[in-house]
Protein backbone atom coordinates (compact mmCIF):
# COMPACT_ATOMS: atom_id res chain seq x y z
CA UNK A 1 0.00 0.00 0.00
CA UNK A 2 1.36 3.39 -0.77
CA UNK A 3 0.10 6.78 0.76
CA UNK A 4 1.43 10.08 -0.08
CA UNK A 5 2.18 12.70 2.45
CA UNK A 6 1.95 16.09 2.20
CA UNK A 7 3.38 18.04 5.44
CA UNK A 8 6.05 21.04 5.36
CA UNK A 9 6.65 19.75 9.10
CA UNK A 10 9.84 17.31 9.43
CA UNK A 11 9.05 16.56 12.83
CA UNK A 12 5.14 15.84 12.15
CA UNK A 13 6.76 14.21 8.85
CA UNK A 14 8.93 11.87 10.78
CA UNK A 15 6.22 10.84 13.56
CA UNK A 16 3.89 9.58 10.56
CA UNK A 17 6.91 7.76 9.35
CA UNK A 18 7.45 6.40 12.96
CA UNK A 19 3.84 5.72 13.24
CA UNK A 20 3.84 3.90 10.22
CA UNK A 21 7.08 1.26 10.38
CA UNK A 22 6.17 -2.46 11.08
CA UNK A 23 3.25 -2.14 9.13
CA UNK A 24 1.85 -5.32 7.79
CA UNK A 25 1.11 -5.13 5.14
CA UNK A 26 4.14 -2.76 4.68
CA UNK A 27 3.41 0.86 3.89
CA UNK A 28 5.37 2.62 1.27
CA UNK A 29 5.22 6.45 1.78
CA UNK A 30 6.13 8.95 0.09
CA UNK A 31 6.49 12.30 0.86
CA UNK A 32 6.55 15.79 -0.51
CA UNK A 33 7.22 19.26 1.11
CA UNK A 34 4.37 21.96 -0.40
CA UNK A 35 1.79 21.45 -2.20
CA UNK A 36 3.19 22.59 -5.98
CA UNK A 37 5.51 19.81 -5.58
CA UNK A 38 2.35 16.90 -4.43
CA UNK A 39 0.86 18.13 -7.36
CA UNK A 40 4.08 17.71 -9.44
CA UNK A 41 4.10 14.31 -8.11
CA UNK A 42 0.61 13.38 -8.79
CA UNK A 43 0.95 14.71 -12.22
CA UNK A 44 3.91 13.08 -12.82
CA UNK A 45 6.34 16.32 -13.79
CA UNK A 46 9.95 17.25 -13.05
CA UNK A 47 11.77 14.60 -11.01
CA UNK A 48 8.48 12.61 -10.69
CA UNK A 49 7.91 11.84 -14.56
CA UNK A 50 8.74 8.05 -14.48
CA UNK A 51 5.82 6.33 -12.97
CA UNK A 52 8.72 4.15 -11.07
CA UNK A 53 9.58 7.17 -9.57
CA UNK A 54 5.63 8.83 -9.02
CA UNK A 55 3.49 5.30 -8.22
CA UNK A 56 -0.01 6.68 -7.54
CA UNK A 57 -0.90 6.21 -3.71
CA UNK A 58 -3.83 4.57 -2.48
CA UNK A 59 -4.06 7.37 -0.03
CA UNK A 60 -3.10 10.92 0.08
CA UNK A 61 -1.86 12.38 3.57
CA UNK A 62 -2.87 16.69 3.03
CA UNK A 63 -1.79 18.81 5.95
CA UNK A 64 -3.76 22.39 5.27
CA UNK A 65 -0.54 24.67 5.87
CA UNK A 66 2.01 24.64 3.33
CA UNK A 67 3.93 26.73 1.56
CA UNK A 68 3.60 27.59 -2.14
CA UNK A 69 -0.05 26.45 -2.60
CA UNK A 70 -1.98 25.49 0.32
CA UNK A 71 -4.27 22.30 1.26
CA UNK A 72 -6.91 23.35 -0.29
CA UNK A 73 -5.44 24.47 -3.54
CA UNK A 74 -3.92 21.19 -3.45
CA UNK A 75 -7.43 19.16 -2.74
CA UNK A 76 -9.51 21.43 -5.34
CA UNK A 77 -6.70 20.44 -8.30
CA UNK A 78 -7.13 16.52 -6.96
CA UNK A 79 -11.09 16.34 -6.74
CA UNK A 80 -11.18 18.74 -10.09
CA UNK A 81 -8.62 15.41 -11.84
CA UNK A 82 -10.77 12.97 -13.42
CA UNK A 83 -7.81 11.07 -12.99
CA UNK A 84 -6.48 11.78 -9.71
CA UNK A 85 -10.22 12.23 -7.92
CA UNK A 86 -11.02 8.67 -7.10
CA UNK A 87 -7.66 8.68 -4.75
CA UNK A 88 -8.90 9.11 -1.37
CA UNK A 89 -7.60 12.11 0.79
CA UNK A 90 -7.21 12.64 4.26
CA UNK A 91 -7.19 16.01 5.67
CA UNK A 92 -4.52 15.82 8.15
CA UNK A 93 -3.65 18.96 10.00
CA UNK A 94 -4.08 21.12 13.56
CA UNK A 95 -6.35 23.05 12.69
CA UNK A 96 -9.90 21.96 14.17
CA UNK A 97 -11.36 25.73 12.89
CA UNK A 98 -15.25 24.85 11.59
CA UNK A 99 -14.56 27.15 8.36
CA UNK A 100 -11.68 25.02 7.05
CA UNK A 101 -13.69 21.60 7.74
CA UNK A 102 -16.48 23.09 5.83
CA UNK A 103 -14.26 24.11 3.31
CA UNK A 104 -12.85 20.69 2.93
CA UNK A 105 -15.69 19.49 3.25
CA UNK A 106 -17.31 21.52 0.33
CA UNK A 107 -13.79 20.54 -1.84
CA UNK A 108 -14.79 16.38 -0.86
CA UNK A 109 -12.24 15.78 1.47
CA UNK A 110 -12.62 12.24 1.90
CA UNK A 111 -12.07 13.11 5.95
CA UNK A 112 -10.86 15.33 8.05
CA UNK A 113 -8.37 14.29 10.94
CA UNK A 114 -6.60 17.19 13.68
CA UNK A 115 -3.42 16.16 14.79
CA UNK A 116 -3.24 15.23 18.59
CA UNK A 117 -0.41 17.11 20.09
CA UNK A 118 -0.18 14.12 22.51
CA UNK A 119 2.56 11.69 20.36
CA UNK A 120 0.68 8.27 21.93
CA UNK A 121 -2.52 9.30 20.81
CA UNK A 122 -0.99 10.74 17.51
CA UNK A 123 0.49 7.01 16.86
CA UNK A 124 -2.84 5.61 18.04
CA UNK A 125 -4.48 8.02 15.25
CA UNK A 126 -1.95 6.90 12.78
CA UNK A 127 -2.85 3.08 13.20
CA UNK A 128 -6.49 3.72 12.94
CA UNK A 129 -5.91 5.74 9.54
CA UNK A 130 -4.04 2.52 8.34
CA UNK A 131 -6.23 0.58 9.25
CA UNK A 132 -9.37 2.21 8.18
CA UNK A 133 -8.14 3.44 5.07
CA UNK A 134 -5.66 0.47 3.98
CA UNK A 135 -7.34 -2.34 5.83
CA UNK A 136 -11.21 -2.12 5.94
CA UNK A 137 -11.88 0.39 3.29
CA UNK A 138 -12.42 -1.03 0.04
CA UNK A 139 -11.20 0.94 -3.03
CA UNK A 140 -10.10 0.40 -6.45
CA UNK A 141 -6.43 -0.17 -7.34
CA UNK A 142 -5.14 3.57 -8.43
CA UNK A 143 -5.48 4.28 -11.51
CA UNK A 144 -2.05 4.09 -13.70
CA UNK A 145 0.13 2.63 -11.06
Amino acid sequence: MRILLVEDNPDHTALIERSLEGSEPPVELHSVRDGEEALRYLRRQGPWAEPAESPRPHLILLDLRLPRLDGFGVLQAIKDSPELRPIPVVILTTSDADPDMARASALHANSYLVKPVDFDEFVKLMGDVEEYWLDWNRQDTPVGS
